[in-house]
């Protein structure tokens, strides 16, 4: 068994890519965003949105919802949700709906940068994320309108304080203080996939998920990551990916398809509960949503499977 200033020191290494590695995808993109903000873009996009909006049973009023938290984040779309929603008149569907377009595709600048960083090719990012969402709306739309579900009005459970945006210098601390945050839970995963590995935790979780795995064509290496990102975040279980990836560790076709359940599937404890607070249903927040992305995910994998090195190379794989 190694000594402890061995694993310290690898522990070390890994902290640094892991964190330099997010840190170089996320720095440009949270600049980005600012600058996409203060030109417009976000009202740009919303009316690009309207009429998908339509499509998916929503007022043309709540693209601007979405769009904010494509190019941001959920809570950043939360509170756009907030000065939106009394105006629109929302059934609980309605809000259920929303609310799973914005679980499957948010914050896309970042995180679909850093599924592209571990290896998948960014349109397919994009097209899983945004074409997922779509038809995950309509899926829901047609479910509660058809069932006649969810059609009382809904109630918010938690009324913000809309606040003026902050100055330059504030905005700016708030960005360093989320890189910190993130800095901080990056140590801390790595630290316990390490104790997880030297005590031989990890080949138990590996062995309790292999069924789910198989069917989603995971490998065991990727199985624990993987749990990570659904758990976590797409950021924390792709900035692991990425590390793996660059050690050889995992197959490309692992990182595609642990990816890929991880952009429709991904922190299901802290966004759920977001969401929820808007007065969505946890039958649309969450267990729908796990539902779709499994048997999404399995059949695309499978998919992918059947199709030629030459045609992953081109079309999927970076």
């Amino acid at each position: 068994m190694k000594n402890y200033s061995v694993i310290l020191r690898e522990l070390t290494v890994e902290i640094y890519e892991v964190t330099s590695t997010l840190f170089r995808i996320m720095i440009p993109a949270i600049i980005v965003i600012k600058l996409l903000k203060i030109m417009g873009g976000i009202e740009l996009l919303s009316i690009a949105l309207e009429p998908v909006m339509t499509w998916v049973g929503l007022p043309e009023s709540m693209g601007i919802v979405w769009a904010t938290t494509l190019l941001t984040n959920i809570y950043t779309g939360m509170f756009v949700f907030f000065s939106q929603s009394a105006e629109a008149q929302l059934t609980v569907a309605k809000v259920t709906v929303l609310s799973g377009m914005m679980l499957m595709a948010h914050g896309l600048p970042v995180e679909a940068r850093i599924a592209q960083k571990a290896g998948i090719r960014l349109s397919v990012t994009l097209i899983i994320r945004i074409g997922g969402a779509l038809i995950y709306g309509w899926l829901l739309n047609y479910l509660y309108t058809s069932g006649d579900f969810l059609q009382e009005t809904n109630q918010l459970l938690w009324q913000p304080e809309i606040t003026i945006a902050p100055t330059l210098g504030l905005w700016a601390l708030e960005q360093l203080q989320s890189l910190l945050a993130v800095f901080l839970i990056i140590c801390a995963l790595l630290s316990t996939l390490k104790i997880l590995k030297l005590v031989g935790i990890e080949k138990f979780i590996n062995y309790l998920l292999s069924p789910l795995l198989k069917l989603l064509k995971i490998g065991k290496e990727a199985s624990t990551i993987t749990l990570i990102g659904i758990t976590l975040g797409l950021s924390f279980g792709g900035g692991l990916l990425i590390k793996e990836a660059k050690a050889g560790h995992v197959s490309k076709q692992d990182i595609f398809s642990s990816m890929g359940l991880l952009a429709l599937c991904h922190s299901i404890i802290e966004d759920t509960l977001l969401v929820m607070l808007l007065g969505a249903h946890i039958s649309g927040a969450l267990w729908l949503r796990i539902a779709f992305a499994l048997i999404a995910i399995s059949l695309l994998t499978r998919w992918v499977a059947n199709r030629t090195e030459s045609f992953k190379t081109r079309f999927l794989f970076t």
